[in-house]
Order: C-alpha cells, then structure tokens, then sequence
C-alpha cells in the first residue's frame, strides 16, 4: 500500500459531483469524497451522470484515486442496539456504492462506548461488524482525537481493536488511516506515531494530513491549514513522509495550497 518517498498521490476531501474538476483545480491525483450526507443514516441514490459507471470512467480517465469516507454517525462499537445495529446497515450500504465506484477503501472512524460500558464490548462489536460486511474494498479505520472511551484514540485501545479485528471473517483486508491533527490532539507522539501505528497494524494506507488548531493532547478535533496550527513542521512532514501511503488534506479553504505545500516538502 506504500509508494515511494516523493511520489505520493496527495489530494484532498471534494464533493462527488465535482471530483474530476475539484481534482483538477487543487492539482490533486487522490481525492475522499462522501457517498451521503455525513450526519445522514441514508444513502441516496446516486444522481452523478452516467451513475456509477459514469464516475468510475471520469475519475479513471483523469487519473485519480478515489476513497469514501464514511458518515459520521457511524458507531459500529456501540453497545446500544439503536446506534450499533443502523451504524451496521448503513456502513454496509455505503461500502456497496463504494465499490460501485471503484473506491479504493472506505475511512471509518474508530467509534467509542460510554463510560458505563466494558471497552471489551466496543472491540467485540467491531469483529462483529466487520464479520458481517460483504464487501471487496477494504474498511479503513482512522485513529479519533478525543474520548476517554474512544475505541482508536490512544495506542493501547488501537491495540485491543485491531486483535480484535484480526479474528473477524475478512479482518486481514481491514487497513488503517493516520490523521494527523487526531493523532496530535490524541495525545500520541508524531516522532515516533507511524513506526508506533505499523508495529500494531503492519499497515498504514491512507494519511489525513491536516494541521491542528489545538494544543497537544487537547482532544479536539480542529484541523486547520498547515503552518499556521500547533503542529510543528518537521513532524508533520516527517508522518506524512515515513507513512509513504497516499495523502488526503482535510484543511481549511484553499486546499491546493496546502497540496503544494506538502509537495514542495516531500
């Protein structure tokens, strides 16, 4: 999944309708689109020309790389059966358009429990979850910024969901997303993040390079553009680099200019 230094594919998060032009105005050859409304339990019907078909051919002949990520809403570690048992449905639903679209992976966040609820439920919900799915593209699960109960914050708790993971029917497919901004919110050190990530997961797939707004280990989840958050540049460049997979930006307006920002550092 890696590509060689200098040669990611970096891009950013664009509209579906748009993805071909986006791409091409940011100077992107990746892009991450939604598939539905991000804090919406429904999956719409796909309105681009042509359908899916029409999307698979434009994006393909422009060159790009395409991932899904998926709604917000999504908690498959719930133990509450009226948020884990929709979160299912609709992660199987938007996996299904994903591969309509020839994506190439679907970013779900890692979710979270409640302070009442053993943690061991959330990792269990997740084998689960992932045993359920029927699917060809791979799930692509992205570390959170914050939650004392998150299920992908802090190295330990990624540890715990990944063994879990691993024992579920098609586990071995299931990859990771770094964040950059989550994992310096997090609490997790950037020196050393990949190298930390890797010696659990084997893999790092995909990268959202983003810049954060907060301090360190402050839990919030705030990305802004780079070079003017609290992430120092070095260990931004240095994750985005080591990782050495392709790079979604999900920074603030002018996002070619972030893009070029990070090429001209690689």
């Amino acid at each position: 999944m890696s590509e060689q230094n200098g040669a990611q594919r970096i891009g950013a998060h664009v509209s579906l309708d748009d993805a071909v032009a986006d791409a091409g105005r940011l100077g992107a050859d990746v892009v991450q689109v939604f598939v539905s409304d991000p804090q919406s339990w429904k999956v719409p019907p796909l309105e681009y020309p042509g359908g899916a078909e029409g999307f698979r051919s434009a994006v393909t002949d422009a060159g790009i790389d395409v991932y899904v990520h998926a709604p917000y809403v999504i908690n498959v570690a719930s133990p509450n059966n009226r948020i884990r048992i929709p979160s299912r449905k609709l992660l199987q639903q938007v996996m299904t358009r994903a591969g309509e679209l020839g994506a190439k992976g679907v970013v779900v966040h890692g979710g979270h429990v409640t302070a009442k609820d053993d943690p061991a439920t959330g990792f269990d919900n997740w084998r689960k979850a992932i045993d359920s799915l029927e699917t060809d593209v791979p799930v692509l699960v992205e570390n959170t910024a914050g939650g004392d109960f998150s299920m992908a914050r802090r190295l330990e708790r990624i540890e715990q969901l990944w063994a879990a993971i691993q024992q579920a029917d098609g586990g071995s497919e299931v990859g990771f997303t770094l964040d950059t901004c989550h994992a310096w919110a997090g609490g997790l050190d950037l020196a050393s993040a990949v190298a930390d990530v890797r010696a659990i997961t084997g893999r790092i797939d995909l990268v959202h390079a983003n810049d954060s707004r907060d301090a360190a280990g402050s839990g919030a989840d705030r990305h802004t553009n780079f070079g003017v958050g609290q992430i120092p540049e070095d260990l931004l460049v240095g994750v985005v680099r080591e990782a050495g997979a392709p790079v979604i930006c999900e920074t603030k307006g002018d996002v070619g200019t972030d893009i070029a920002w990070l090429r001209e550092r690689l």
